[in-house]
């Protein structure tokens, strides 16, 4: 996400084998509160973001084509990481390297589900409180024993730091992030447009 006006822009990383709602719940959130918000600049600029200007295919064959590669995107306040299959993706110390680079200068770094993996690997959320899917704790608790991971929670907020549970709990996380950005009215109403319950149970 990139600064739009005076406000914020939210990024999205594509890959292969992404879970489709992980990155499409957020990036349908911060799209609907920029037409609720409405006036004459956009409230969030939104795109998505892949290691390369390539097209990647979601879980399930989905067709994405990124907006921006990992060379050339804008500059972001709030670096949204999804889940899905990150197995080759934990492997790429390219994708590594650059998320370190990118915690240190977002406002906010969140992720959804598995996403968390990736951001873990940078050894930047060592210490913190996080979440991820419940069928991946025991894997996340092993794999990074520096982290303090949560259950049964459906968002974690440690200030730049944000991570959300499986698939549809980064709905909840990315409202609770617009509510950050652009204050509480808006997330309300843009949980109204979406007709989504607003789960609030950070840790």
């Amino acid at each position: 996400m990139r600064r739009a006006g005076n406000d914020a822009a939210n990024w999205n990383l594509c890959f292969d084998n992404v879970e489709v709602l992980d990155f499409a719940g957020p990036y349908e959130v911060f799209t609907c509160a920029t037409r609720v918000a409405g006036g004459s600049e956009p409230r969030f600029s939104v795109f998505t973001l892949g290691e390369k200007r390539a097209s990647v295919r979601a879980r399930a064959g989905l067709k994405i084509d990124s907006d921006y590669a990992l060379d050339d995107h804008p500059a972001l306040d709030c670096l949204i990481v999804p889940g899905g299959v990150v197995t080759a993706e934990i492997e790429k110390t390219a994708v590594i390297d650059w998320l370190t680079r990118q915690i240190s200068q977002a406002t906010i770094t969140a992720s959804v589900c598995t996403g968390v993996f990736l951001l873990a690997k940078t050894g930047l959320f060592d210490n913190r409180s996080v979440t991820t899917h419940w069928e991946d704790i025991a894997d996340l608790k092993m794999m990074f024993p520096n982290l303090d991971v949560k259950s049964d929670v459906r968002w974690v907020d440690q200030g730049a730091f944000v991570s959300s549970a499986g698939i549809s709990a980064g709905i909840d996380m990315s409202l609770h992030l617009v509510e950050r950005f652009a204050g509480r009215t808006l997330a309300e109403r843009t949980a109204r447009q979406l007709e989504f319950d607003w789960t609030e149970n950070p840790d």
